[in-house]
């Protein structure tokens, strides 16, 4: 019998690929049992319910999001170039085989109305983004008014990219960026 943490992290990662690739709500619970190898009786002793489920995947989710954007921005030696970073960070992910748009915005589509938890997080992960930008955008000299534009040109491309079933809205969105990072830092 496996521990409750590898049996955590297995339900978490099969949860994650058929939510992701499915939605949430088409997956039912029998799908997570199955994918996972763990039997419902102890998916339920780990995650009361469905929206523990969810919001544990989510959790996942955002470590996996900081972890990238991390890495993504590491080799960037100025603040401007760590913000472009960000969206070549965008376009490796655009261009990932399973790439289906951003799990936060995906599940707050679905489930925003009847999950305040799902709520909750999504719109935590998007103000830790912001802040994140906002960060970068003060180093840099820009104005308060720069970050949000520039996380709007992110987020953007993220829907732009699902939608449209192409990585070039990275691109497109990172020109957007120089553009208005050099008249804000001119």
């Amino acid at each position: 019998m496996i521990d409750d943490t590898l049996a955590r992290e297995r339900v978490v990662e099969a949860a994650d690929q058929l939510f992701y690739a499915q939605g949430v709500q088409a997956v039912g619970m029998d799908a997570v049992r199955a994918a996972a190898g763990v039997s419902l009786k102890r998916i339920y002793a780990l995650f009361p319910s469905k929206d523990a489920l969810v919001a544990a995947v989510l959790e996942q989710r955002r470590a996996q999001w900081n972890a990238g954007i991390a890495a993504g921005t590491a080799g960037a030696d100025t603040a401007r170039g760590k913000i472009l970073a960000v969206f070549d960070f965008l376009d490796a992910w655009f261009r990932e085989p399973d790439f289906n748009g951003c799990a936060f915005i995906n599940a707050y589509g679905e489930l925003h109305g009847g999950n305040p938890a799902v709520t909750r997080t999504v719109r935590e992960q998007k103000a830790s983004f912001q802040r994140y930008i906002a960060d970068l955008v003060r180093e840099a000299g820009g104005p308060e008014t720069l970050a949000a534009q520039i996380a709007i040109l992110a987020e953007g491309a993220q829907t732009t990219a699902a939608i449209a079933g192409t990585p070039e809205a990275a691109a497109q969105a990172r020109a957007a960026a120089e553009v208005l990072l050099d008249a804000a830092l001119a």
